[in-house]
Parts: C-alpha cells; structure tokens; sequence
C-alpha cells in the first residue's frame, strides 16, 4: 500500500486542529461545557506549580478558548458533577473522570513498586504502618492536607518532603487516594477515591492492561493528529515495548494509517479523525507546558522552532528568559516572549521579546494584541515591554501608537 504524503503545512494545520486551533473563536462566555469539550481535543493538562505568569494547567485553555473564568476550571476539578480527577499521565495531570479507569494499570504497577521513584518505593516498604496510619487518617478526615498533619508544615521537593507528605504521594501514587481539590497556595487536599470520583466512573471495571494502554494510544494520538510513535509514547509516557505494540495494533485496525513525512526520523502516523483545515488563523501563546511544544524534538520537527525552557538556567545564561511563551499566528510559531505577572504593581512584563526568521512584518501588532488580552485575563492594568531582545523596539512602538 502506497502512503499518503504530507507536506510541512499539512503537518502543521493537522497538528494544529487536532489540538483545538481551527475552531472559530467564542463569542460569549466559557462554560463547562467548552471545556469538556476542549479537554476531549487535548486528553489532559499537564500541571505545574510555577506562578510567575498563570499556572500551566490554566493557559492552554486560554490559548484555544480565549478569556474565561479561573475558577471555571477548579470547580471542574472539585464540584459535582466533578468533571477532572489528577493523576501521574503526561508528568502531574489533570485529565477527563472517564480516563481514570484506564490509568489503573499504573496505580497497580506502582502498588507494586513499578515506575515510580525508587526511593518512595523504598520508604513505603520500610515504613508500612506510617503509610497505612497516614490512610486510616485520610479515611476518616479527607479531605486533608500534608499541613493539616501535626507538626506538619508540607514543603516543596522530594529532598524536602516529610514523611507524612511521602506517604501520601505513595498513597496517591497507587490509587489509594486521590486529589480531592487545591488550596490557594496549591497544596492538595487528599481524599478516597470513591468520595471523589462520579459512582459510575469508580465502579467502572478495570480493563486488562494492553486494552486500557491502546485506548491511551489512541488518546493521544487524537489529540497529535500527526505523530511518530514516540511523540504518542509521550503523550502518557508509555514505555517503548508498550508503545510500539498498541501502535501497531492501531494500525491494523485501521485507527491509524502510516504516512510520509519528509525529514522525520521515525515512521509518521495520521489518527482516522484527524482533519485538515484549509487554514489556521488564532494567534495564542503557549505556555512551556502545553501540548503543542511540550515535546521539544516535536515542536522543532513540526515548527522548525527550537525551544528550552530556561526556569533552571543560572540567569546570566538564559537566551530568552525565565518564562517564555512561544507565540503562535497562523500555523507558525513566529515570536517568543519572556512573561512575568507583577500582581502587586498590576502589571504584564514583557521581559524579553524575540521574533523568529521567518516572522511575518505584522508579528508586533498581532503580539501586542495578544498581550492586552492576556493581561485583561489575567486583571492587570497595563503592559511594560523592556528593552531585552530584537522584537522590543517593534512592540513598544506599536503599544505607543495604541495609547496615542
């Protein structure tokens, strides 16, 4: 059988409108339904706790549902009809009640000390009965936090983790706990699986594991639209055995059909439910995070757009910033921008702006605009752009002009 050929536009519109960019933009306002629509597209959000401009899991929704109300998601995750459950999926995630089932075989690989870090799995053996009282107290208190712990004051990194808080993510880990919401610091709130999860979800019986590893397959090929098998792999970060196995099972169902793609280093595969629109035509930025750029190999095959996240670089060696957002116009990733919100000033700083080669001569205007809607999201009054990288000079003066 001759495969299809796509093109690097091709590539690019599928990626693109497999993750929710070909929609016409709302007019009016977000309900839970755009949202359990939007995450039916995306399969998940990945979750991190770093603030500086809106937590990751909040921006890609803004990216593809423009402006919406914050608490919209966390009363998804928290209220009944509860629509979110958090689990270990594409690192911490937030991702469809209905999906829960299928990450079971996990939480029973962990039970048994598979996949998870070797020195949890070393405490929980050495330190059962911490790990069973620490249970008999989310049972009986849940929902609770590591704080609410006495003599607990909950903290960051494993390094620094309590006891307490290591039995809970054990706990957490294999299924026998769960999220039951956030605080506004972010610290979770532990509660038992079947307090938290719809009765019809968590009486859902388990399915066998190679069934429930193609379903995630076939999730995240959905939502790649175009892939290789290990950009599905990633997608749930599935072991290579495993991957590859339900990928060609995939394929001789006829779920997913082999296609050419010039340039790649391993065999392409196009999900029956991808589209290709005519074109792309929302710009957005994307937080570090999001699925588009979150594989970085990816994004660079797909977008010619090579991306490091630099939070962790000492900051005399960071090239673009702390916090950059790729920005996105069209089917081409053309800027970046180094974001940080000063909530106490009210301000948007646009630490760092830098266009790509082939950026179009409106990328400015089109950014700035971005960058007024971003900041009456986010609340904040005005926007100062400083004089850090080739695009400043450009989107000041357009910010000028808009005053004038």
């Amino acid at each position: 059988m001759q495969r299809e050929r796509l093109t690097p536009g091709e590539v690019r519109r599928i990626a693109l409108g497999a993750q929710g960019f070909s929609t016409i933009p709302l007019r009016g306002t977000v309900t839970r339904q755009h949202i359990k629509r939007m995450l039916g597209r995306t399969g998940l959000l990945q979750i991190d706790s770093v603030n500086v401009l809106a937590r990751a899991h909040l921006m890609p929704l803004y990216a593809r549902l423009g402006p919406y109300p914050v608490d919209l998601l966390g009363r998804a995750l928290s209220k009944k009809p509860r629509m979110l459950f958090e689990y270990w999926a594409h690192e911490a995630s937030l991702l469809p009640v209905e999906t829960q089932p299928l990450m079971r075989w996990r939480m029973e690989r962990a039970a048994r000390g598979e996949g998870v870090y070797k020195g949890l799995v070393r405490f929980a053996r050495e330190k059962r009965e911490l790990v069973d009282r620490v249970y008999r107290q989310v049972e009986t208190a849940g929902p609770v936090a590591a704080s609410d712990f006495e003599g607990e004051t909950g903290s960051g990194g494993w390094w620094g983790w309590s006891e307490t808080k290591k039995a809970l993510e054990w706990l957490f880990w294999c299924g026998r706990i769960t999220t039951h919401s956030r605080r506004p610091s972010f610290e979770r709130l532990y509660d038992l699986p079947e307090r938290v999860l719809p009765r019809e979800v968590f009486e859902t019986p388990t399915p066998r594991e190679d069934d429930a590893q193609r379903a995630l397959v076939d999730i995240a090929a959905r939502a790649l639209g175009v892939a290789s098998e290990p950009d599905i792999r990633d997608y749930f970060r599935l072991k290579p055995a495993a991957s590859q196995a339900r990928v060609a099972e995939l394929v001789e169902e006829g779920a997913l059909q082999p296609v050419e793609i010039k340039g790649w280093r391993h065999p392409a595969y196009l999900h029956r439910d991808a589209q290709l629109p005519r074109r792309i035509d929302r710009p957005a930025l994307l937080a570090p995070f999001d699925p588009v750029v979150w594989e970085r190999d990816r994004a660079e095959r797909i977008f010619g757009f090579r991306y490091r996240i630099e939070i962790y670089t000492p900051a005399h060696k960071r090239v673009h910033g702390y916090y950059v957002l790729p920005f996105l116009l069209g089917d081409r990733i053309v800027a970046r921008v180094d974001l940080k919100a000063d909530r106490a000033g009210r301000v948007l700083l646009v630490q760092s702006s830098h266009a790509e080669r082939h950026a179009p001569a409106h990328t400015a205007e089109a950014l700035y605009a971005e960058l007024r809607r971003l900041s009456e999201w986010l609340d904040l009054d005005t926007i100062d752009i400083m004089p850090r990288g080739d695009l400043a000079d450009r989107l000041k003066a357009v910010a000028s002009r808009h005053r004038d």
